[in-house]
């Protein structure tokens, strides 16, 4: 019998039967996140109660965006991308509604899940893995298990302070930190600042030709260094793993690995940087074998 499992992120929730180490029927459907968690939650169900005319289930997995306690699968925290998603007891409704067990965990820590048994983590028992889109998410893997800390909410990468000079919480916690820098979010924004065609990084990449865009594409790789070099010389991992459609691109991968490996100390270059192999999956086959991590 097969696990029933979504993916739900702030644009779309992304659906599949997983059986045998293989996801089948894999969907996806736009989430409406802005017209709030309560939308969200009915939506989800929806899709699930589509599959069970079709399909035979006997659990569900479920990834999410927002801060996740796995242990009663609610919504810790989510920001407005999902307003008045936080806490959202998401478990005790789908298993109310399905009657069957049902997983949830973060989004990113479901990823990594999927990447430790099916993906780039595999053969690694210690390694903390980031993806890179409108922010900057991370997890950690510490001794072949999932590293959630005291509240589950461990591997923030996004929230560390690389910019101190520009650090004003008051007016926004996320002020001079990794993400407001790094995430692909990021670049767009200071390539538009140089030129207001550049709207995103598809658009970007193919004009790595010319001087002043390659400089951008070069200064923003740095700011995702200056976060992995931190990361590397506090985790000490065998591997760092990193995701997020920008990925993609050979130049961004190659330029990183060049660029950590001349900053951080020589006991530390054994780290390997590897991009993620599972791709828009991952969260869904992390979901399928949540209670085995």
């Amino acid at each position: 019998m097969g696990i029933m499992v979504l993916d739900i992120g702030g644009t779309a929730m992304k659906s599949a039967i997983y059986e045998n180490g293989t996801l089948s029927d894999i969907r996806e459907t736009p989430t409406e996140a802005l017209q709030g968690g309560s939308h969200v939650v009915e939506r989800a169900k929806a899709i699930i109660a589509d599959y069970r005319r079709t399909h035979t289930f006997d659990r569900i997995g479920i990834s999410t965006a927002g801060q996740v306690n796995p242990t009663d699968g609610s919504i810790i925290y989510a920001n407005e991308n999902i307003p008045g998603y936080t806490g959202t007891r998401l478990k005790d409704i789908m298993e109310e509604a399905f009657r069957v067990p049902v997983s949830v965990q973060n989004d990113v820590n479901a990823a990594a899940i999927g990447e430790a048994v099916f993906g780039a983590g595999k053969g690694h028992d210690n390694f903390a893995c980031l993806t890179y889109g409108t922010g900057v998410g991370g997890a950690i893997f510490i001794k072949g298990q999932l590293y959630s800390g005291c509240s589950f909410s461990a591997g923030e990468f996004g929230a560390i302070v690389v910019h101190p000079e520009e650090r004003d919480p008051h007016k926004d916690m996320f002020s001079g930190c990794y993400e407001r820098y790094a995430s692909t979010t990021a670049l767009v924004k200071r390539a538009m600042e140089a030129d207001s065609t550049l709207s995103n990084g598809r658009l970007i990449f193919a004009r790595m030709d010319e001087p002043a865009v390659k400089n951008i594409i070069d200064n923003w790789i740095m700011e995702i260094v200056n976060g992995l070099i931190i990361i590397t010389h506090m985790l000490n991992p065998s591997c760092i793993i990193l995701g997020g459609g920008v990925m993609e691109q050979p130049y961004v991968l190659n330029h990183i690995r060049e660029k950590l490996y001349e900053n951080i100390m020589p006991s530390f270059r054994h780290v390997k940087i590897e991009k993620a192999k599972l791709g828009n999956q991952a969260g869904m086959l992390g979901a399928a074998v949540l209670d085995s991590h």
